[in-house]
């Protein structure tokens, strides 16, 4: 099994942050004004609930700072911000779909299963964007997998793939969970698939050197690991030469 570090998850598309950064407000009559994400206690000292009309919450605000929160690592904070977008979201929306993917992530960077996979199912249940819910099933897969279950997880990546054949990551998780069952020829075609699409790391050619070395493919495996060394070390040379 592979932890979760080892297979980084889809993150929530956001829309970022203007250059230079104005900050951030809850609206123009609202408590808060000029917040930077950075201030991890502003979200929950600053913001009073009871002050709060639900009119002038700017949702999409809330989940860019939870997505900045997770660009630097605060994924408690991150939960807090996708928490309250969630809360102020309209019912059944796109909007509040994403706030729950999103939150299901964060939790997922603290290892916290439980808490990422009820995060998912709630966007699952308002099903409001086919995307964001093939993102919430790829993303509820490693969860559950995360959390020992053995069966489930190959249920919800399938579903992740029907619901986006463009999400790279479905195929990689698919391909990941077949190769823990022993079928390695199917594993190997959604993880050619990942590849197509343009997923193109580490830890992909892992596991397609995996089904191949398993399939008696040992010298297309040989070829998956060397070009994989040499991307890495390419990539290394690159930040060097930037640096």
């Amino acid at each position: 099994m592979t932890t979760r570090n080892d297979r980084p998850h889809r993150y929530s598309d956001g829309q970022g942050f203007g250059d230079p950064y104005e900050g951030f407000g809850l609206g123009a009559d609202g408590p808060v004004a000029d917040v930077d994400p950075v201030d991890d206690y502003v979200l929950a000292d600053v913001v009073e609930e009871s002050q709060v009309r639900p009119d002038d919450v700017d949702v999409a605000a809330l989940i860019e700072v939870g997505i900045e929160y997770l660009a630097i690592e605060q994924y408690e904070q991150a939960i807090d911000s996708f928490a309250r977008a969630a809360f102020y979201a309209p019912e059944e929306s796109a909007a509040a779909a994403e706030a729950w993917v999103s939150k299901g992530i964060a939790h997922g960077e603290l290892s916290e299963w439980d808490e990422a996979a009820s995060s998912h199912r709630e966007a699952l249940r308002i099903d409001a964007d086919d995307g964001l819910s093939a993102a919430a099933e790829t993303n509820l897969a490693a969860a559950l997998w995360e959390s020992g279950e053995s069966t489930a997880p190959l249920e919800h990546a399938e579903a992740a793939v029907e619901r986006d054949p463009r999400l790279a990551e479905a195929w990689y998780n698919r391909g990941y969970l077949l190769n823990e069952r022993g079928q390695h020829e199917e594993a190997l075609r959604c993880l050619d698939a990942a590849v197509s699409l343009g997923l193109r790391t580490a830890w992909v050619a892992d596991e397609r050197r995996r089904a191949l070395e398993a399939l008696g493919e040992f010298d297309r495996a040989a070829e998956v690991e060397e070009r994989a060394r040499s991307g890495l070390e390419t990539r290394s040379l690159n930040r060097l030469r930037e640096e």
